[in-house]
């Protein structure tokens, strides 16, 4: 195979000097990860186990019981942390009146949600939320005890305490947190967040859906404190048929936006081996349950859900008692917040770079009775370059280096260039050339049946997003915003 790589500017990834000085004292870390509380963490827990229960039927007006007390609350912490970075988050409370299965009167459901605008693309959006409602054995009953502390109080706590230390920073991309009810009926508050997303115009980036994140334990004694799951879909669920047979034609079934993110994550997590390390699990969710993530990818939408390491049954779904000599409940005894605190850094690192980095490009190939493979993009907002990768069609990841690097700087006549110095280490360069549709790479003498290639998107400050795949179906956008298939 051969490889190429395109210089990019040295001064485009430059550091002023000013950066590299001592920080002074007292000075905010350097990293918004390093703000998380554990602490903080704990306390807001505690506070959610404190409502008694939170299931979606529960009282809505009653002032320290109920889902009504928890969704006070939890807006109230958002508020709290908007004022601490000058009103910077815009607080709102989506809501409908639902019924179904699981819930047989009209019931009111609310979510909230914190908004913080992006400076230069505010409608690319990144959003962190985990569910507030809770329940116990009997999904129907309303009144027992429902402490719900991994379950996910953990999520809950998890998305507050990111709107807290993110804020503190402005970003080009916008970021939303979103505490969503009714989960445990049967995903209802996060159906309502992304038809709100989609209602709003918003180009969902990506969606990190936190549920159960604050264990380490399970059921039968094993632990696993160094690992979080994260599941991502394989063919994508907004997939209509002419999508779907031209990808099994042409391939793209373990290329979903979601499964490109997860793979991002993957990489993201090695990079900080004091934190958790990525078990990637390529299913929508858990075999026979499901989360929150699921409303977003049916929209098509690139969302994944973190779920701890190992799970305890007999602390999640589970009325307080002792039975058998076995303890059953989601109590906060049973928490690990060490844990918690991790599986937060690593939302809140996520969220730092995704906000930053550019769109993935959506991207098309003609590969097909030749003997090159020829890519095509059009620009993306805020990107300075392109890195171009490949896997062969068995391999599940990408590839350690890009193929292909192409630094991209608007004119003074607005016009796009590509400033591109190929070094070869094949027998052929690649031929590029861009204008104002965009960019058009031909890789001689690679053969597109023999692989499987992508783009990712940076920022000039060096923000990488994750890999748009080239197959039917990759871009990060829902199917009936892409172009018809070839």
């Amino acid at each position: 195979m051969q490889k190429y790589c395109v210089i990019a500017a040295a001064s485009l990834f430059a550091v002023s000097a000013s950066a590299q000085d001592d920080p002074p004292k007292n000075a905010p870390p350097a990293h918004p990860a390093e703000a998380v509380s554990q602490d903080r963490l704990r306390s807001d827990v505690e506070t959610l186990v404190g409502f008694g229960t939170r299931h979606t039927l529960s009282s809505q007006d009653h002032p320290s019981r109920g889902i009504g007390a928890a969704l006070r609350w939890g807006a109230d912490q958002f508020r709290k942390a908007s004022e601490a970075c000058g009103n910077c988050l815009e607080v709102v409370t989506p809501e409908r009146i639902v019924q179904g299965r699981r819930i047989p009167e009209p019931t009111r459901l609310i979510n909230v949600v914190a908004i913080q605008r992006g400076t230069q693309r505010p409608d690319e959006v990144v959003i962190i939320q985990g569910h507030i409602d809770s329940r116990g054995t009997d999904v129907s009953d309303f009144t027992v005890d429902a402490p719900g502390a991994n379950d996910d109080a953990s999520g809950t706590a998890l998305s507050i305490e990111a709107a807290r230390v993110l804020s503190q920073r402005q970003y080009p991309s916008t970021i939303v947190y979103a505490l969503l009810s009714g989960e445990e009926q049967g995903l209802y508050g996060g159906r309502l967040m992304a038809e709100y997303a989609e209602a709003q115009g918003w180009t969902v980036k990506a969606v990190l859906n936190n549920d159960i994140v604050g264990s380490s334990c399970g059921s039968d004694g094993y632990c696993d404190a160094e690992h979080i799951r994260v599941f991502s879909e394989g063919p994508r669920a907004d997939l209509t048929d002419t999508v779907r047979s031209a990808q099994r034609r042409d391939g793209g079934e373990n290329d979903s936006p979601s499964r490109n993110l997860s793979r991002w994550l993957d990489i993201l997590a090695d990079d900080n081996p004091q934190g958790l390390d990525v078990r990637q699990i390529w299913r929508t969710d858990r075999m026979g349950r499901g989360g929150d993530q699921i409303p977003f990818v049916e929209k098509g939408y690139p969302a994944i859900r973190f779920s701890v390491a190992v799970e305890d049954y007999e602390h999640q779904h589970q009325d307080l008692r002792v039975e058998g000599g076995v303890t059953y409940g989601d109590t906060v005894d049973e928490m690990d917040f060490p844990y918690l605190a991790k599986a937060a850094q690593l939302n809140v690192r996520a969220a730092h770079i995704l906000a930053q980095a550019p769109m993935p490009p959506a991207v098309s190939k003609k590969a097909a009775v030749r003997t090159s493979t020829e890519l095509k993009w059009a620009p993306v907002a805020g990107a300075a370059q392109y890195r171009i990768w490949q896997r062969r069609p068995d391999e599940p990841y990408w590839r350690d280096e890009p193929v292909l690097v192409i630094s991209a700087a608007n004119s003074p006549a607005g016009k796009l260039s590509a400033n591109v110095t190929a070094q070869r280490t094949g027998d052929a360069a690649p031929v590029v050339t861009a204008d104002t549709a965009g960019f058009t790479v031909d890789l001689t003498g690679i053969r597109g049946d023999d692989w499987i290639f992508g783009i990712s998107a940076v920022s000039a400050n060096g923000a990488s997003g994750p890999v748009s795949s080239a197959v039917p179906g990759g871009a990060f956008t829902p199917i009936e915003d892409q172009p018809a298939a070839e």
